[in-house]
């Protein structure tokens, strides 16, 4: 605040005037309102969040927030008639943030007009497919499309600041046009019918999801060096390969699969989490030796129904084994 500014407002207080109070944020969460009618909207605010209520319009006031940089219509009845004047104010074109999540689109609306464009949320509708996502803004970082029935990767290749894609819950079955995503940290595919893993050299990965697919090899990982979480579990997966090379993972889930034996993961020290419950590991024999980077580090096990958790003094092998387990299975170890 420039130092006039402030001397103003203290001579207007000293005198008894009343300074009103900017409003920034209006909240008006799981209210299970149908309209705004009854609402006040302040010109001055630069979040809206209307979560969780009844709405079927949008309330042409809001065209008239040119602060406003985060607005949510996440879980009501909006289609895409009704969200179609919104994305015609320029008004509000400084918007960084839009959440439609869970409403009635089918389609994705003309985003143009928002040049800074930073989260863009349409989860949870009835989206088709991805026409349309080539007129977002390139400036996007944040993009969620997850629980919907979108069949195709595409439209994506402009997103070069894009650090975070949800896809879960389509009906992808080839993962593709990621090449230009070189930002990319975290991608989450999990939920659809994806059987090749193809990640097209993404480099700065941290976080992958392709549970719940139709993967039966782990072969594709190998360039993802910065890779940290993996998460690839309700799988056909048979053999642990492709993950030697990964030694920034600290967290593994091969969970439900049809692994036989822990392996390849021999050389990651920094692994600390690692989920191989409902698989066919048959004993406990050279565990130790498979996770010897590991073995200071590792704080979570889980073996659960697999063969080897039959083992006669199972938790408390794996205790001596591994000395600074903090879990084993659904156990917490004191």
């Amino acid at each position: 605040m420039a130092s006039g500014e402030g001397t103003g407002d203290s001579k207007a207080a000293g005198a008894g005037m009343e300074v009103p109070e900017v409003e920034l944020c209006l909240d008006l969460t799981s209210c299970q309102l149908h309209d705004l009618s009854e609402v006040e909207i302040p010109p001055t605010l630069e979040e809206l969040d209307l979560t969780a209520n009844r709405l079927t319009a949008v309330d042409p006031r809001i065209s008239h927030l040119p602060r406003l940089r985060k607005l949510s219509f996440r879980q009501n009845l909006l289609d895409d008639d009704a969200v179609a004047p919104l994305f015609t104010w320029d008004a509000i074109a400084g918007l960084q943030e839009i959440v439609l999540r869970d409403n009635k689109l089918t389609k994705i609306p003309d985003a143009s007009i928002f040049k800074g464009l930073l989260v863009f949320d349409v989860s949870f509708n009835e989206l088709s497919s991805l026409n349309g996502l080539s007129k977002v803004s390139s400036t996007v970082k944040e993009l969620y499309f997850s629980k919907n029935e979108v069949p195709k990767m595409e439209e994506l290749e402009h997103f070069h600041a894009l650090e975070l894609l949800e896809l879960g819950s389509n009906r992808l079955r080839v993962m593709e046009n990621l090449e230009t995503l070189t930002n990319l940290q975290e991608l989450w595919l999990g939920r659809n019918r994806i059987r090749t893993i193809n990640l097209c050299g993404l480099k700065s990965i941290k976080k992958i999801s392709l549970q719940s697919n139709r993967l039966t090899s782990m072969n594709g990982l190998q360039e993802c060096v910065a890779l940290e979480e993996l998460y690839l579990s309700h799988n056909g997966i048979q053999k642990m390969e492709g993950l030697s090379m990964l030694q920034n993972l600290r967290v593994l889930d091969v969970s439900s699969n049809k692994l036989t034996a822990i392996e390849d993961i021999e050389p990651l020290t920094r692994l600390e989490d690692l989920w191989l419950n409902d698989n066919q590991i048959p004993s406990l024999s050279g565990i130790e030796s498979a996770l010897s980077g590991s073995r200071e580090k590792l704080t979570t096990i889980y073996l659960e129904r697999n063969p080897c958790a039959k083992t006669p003094n199972y938790s408390s092998t794996l205790k001596e084994i591994f000395p600074n387990l903090e879990q084993i299975d659904s156990d917490m170890l004191a």
